[in-house]
């Protein structure tokens, strides 16, 4: 067992569930499978796994030039068979959903090699999957031999343990990163290189695979929590450690190499963590206290008879006392939930009311979901004794 030098933490339970004592912020030496034998049952909240690829390389690749490709040709990244490598792809896939609390989730990356078999095999185990994540190369490798489409992503599967799960996304998180936009499926970020690319003494890559801090940024923020515990069992230089401790989650490293690991151990000891514990805060509005609509008008942001407008001043509606909305459709008088009447007005199969109604206010309109963030900041703050 190896450390990062680090302080280790003991994490006990998570948000939702009671979990096994579980050790971490740690790098364990050793054969993937055992190890994570070893560790106890439902004490992960999310697990990335970048495993070998089976490229099945006939050969070396030269450039044009006749230079040599630095490619993967490791022997960890050999097997005999697709018989043997998806033999092994079911027992570390068995045991990493045997580490998952019953809420947990992974990700695993592969390309056209290997990742078309991994899914089926998760699929046949029970996992279910969410979304496949398309990280587009913005400098992909060429394809020298001029014989194939140049190798320009890798996919990666994000699953969660069973269709029961209830796993976390971060959806306002990656919304806010990505400019107020939905993050699609389609991630474009750049390979791992400059500063980045570990190097030995020789000026040669450490890890042929490693892969960027932004995409394990983006995976790690968008599926957990601060606090959560997050398994790499196939740990390499320890990418994933490293942005897990600049995240504010746990870590464990599994890895055999001992190059890699001495090269993990001395990233993440340089890896800074981040001081304030409220900048590592995730919000979501999912998670958030519910105001019912009515709740405004009994703490007096709202009063009865107010009326409220869309956006565009096209429709109006007053405020009941009991707080349901009041409109009219050419003859026909609307009564019911912000939701519903908004609805009906637009004659649309749904409505949300919080963001479609708005108030006026010294001239302005503004959407009356300001008004219930009002109301739950307030509910939410802490009473003065």
């Amino acid at each position: 067992m190896s450390s990062h030098k680090n302080k280790k933490s003991t994490v006990s339970k998570s948000v939702k569930e009671k979990r096994p004592e579980i050790e971490t912020n740690r790098i364990i030496k050793g054969n993937c499978i055992k190890s994570m034998k070893a560790l106890p049952k439902k004490s992960v909240d999310l697990i990335f796994a970048d495993p070998p690829y089976n490229l099945q390389l006939g050969g070396d690749l030269h450039r044009p030039d006749n230079s040599k490709v630095d490619a993967v040709d490791d022997h960890w990244d050999q097997f005999e068979s697709f018989k043997a490598y998806d033999k092994f792809t079911r027992e570390w896939l068995k045991e990493a959903k045997e580490l998952l609390t019953d809420d947990g989730g992974i990700w695993v990356i592969g390309s056209y090699h290997n990742i078309f078999r991994i899914g089926a095999i998760m699929q046949d185990m029970g996992f279910w999957i969410l979304n496949d994540v398309v990280w587009r190369k913005s400098n992909p490798m060429p394809n020298f031999r001029g014989r194939r489409f140049t190798n320009a992503h890798e996919t990666m599967i994000w699953a969660s343990k069973s269709p029961k799960s209830k796993y976390c996304f971060n959806y306002d998180a990656m919304k806010a990163m990505n400019d107020d936009t939905q993050m699609r499926s389609d991630w474009v970020l750049p390979i791992c290189n400059g500063h980045e690319r570990l190097k030995n003494e020789a000026g040669e890559k450490v890890h042929p695979t490693q892969k960027p801090e932004s995409l394990l940024y983006r995976v790690i923020l968008s599926s957990t929590r601060k606090g959560d515990v997050v398994l790499d069992p196939f740990f390499g230089t320890g990418t994933t450690g490293c942005v897990a401790k600049q995240l504010g989650r746990q870590y464990i490293g599994l890895e055999q190499e001992d190059e890699y690991i001495a090269a993990a151990e001395a990233r993440i000891e340089a890896t800074q963590e981040i001081e304030n514990p409220d900048v590592l805060e995730v919000k979501s509005k999912r998670e958030e206290k519910r105001i019912p609509f009515g709740w405004l008008l009994e703490h007096g942001y709202l009063k009865p008879g107010t009326v409220l407008t869309d956006h565009k001043n096209k429709f109006s509606a007053q405020v009941g006392v009991d707080g349901t909305l009041l409109a009219s459709s050419g003859e026909e008088d609307l009564r019911g939930s912000i939701h519903k009447v908004g609805a009906a007005l637009q004659e649309a199969p749904s409505c949300n009311g919080w963001t479609y109604w708005h108030y006026k206010e010294n001239g302005r309109r503004y959407p009356i979901d300001a008004l219930r963030q009002k109301l739950r900041n307030q509910v939410d703050a802490p009473q003065k004794q």
